[in-house]
């Protein structure tokens, strides 16, 4: 997923399920900055608190999301017609706020 991105980030932001080393090297080779905490088991990293703080607003997002059933159960056949089922959903989601 990162290689597709249009541009390289400020910040890539993730859970805990995403710390690694070789992970957080990659982030750092494309120029941007990772804040991923560590696991329990591993050595502490520097994390911005802040940065990880506002993660719950796009994981609040994709709960929303999931609550239509087309997009939770991928229904659509191709990219392309899941990615508009995704905007129909968004834009639903962002006129009920």
């Amino acid at each position: 997923m990162l290689d597709s991105l249009p541009a390289v980030p400020l910040w890539v932001v993730a859970d805990k399920g995403y710390a690694s080393d070789a992970f957080r090297e990659r982030i750092w080779d494309m120029g941007a900055r990772p804040a991923i905490p560590a696991k329990r088991r591993d050595a502490p990293v520097a994390c911005p608190k802040w940065a990880y703080r506002c993660r719950h607003l796009v994981e609040n997002l994709w709960a929303r999301l999931k609550e239509w059933r087309a997009v939770a159960t991928r229904y659509e056949k191709t990219a392309a017609s899941f990615l508009a089922v995704i905007h129909i959903a968004a834009a639903a989601d962002w006129i009920k706020c």
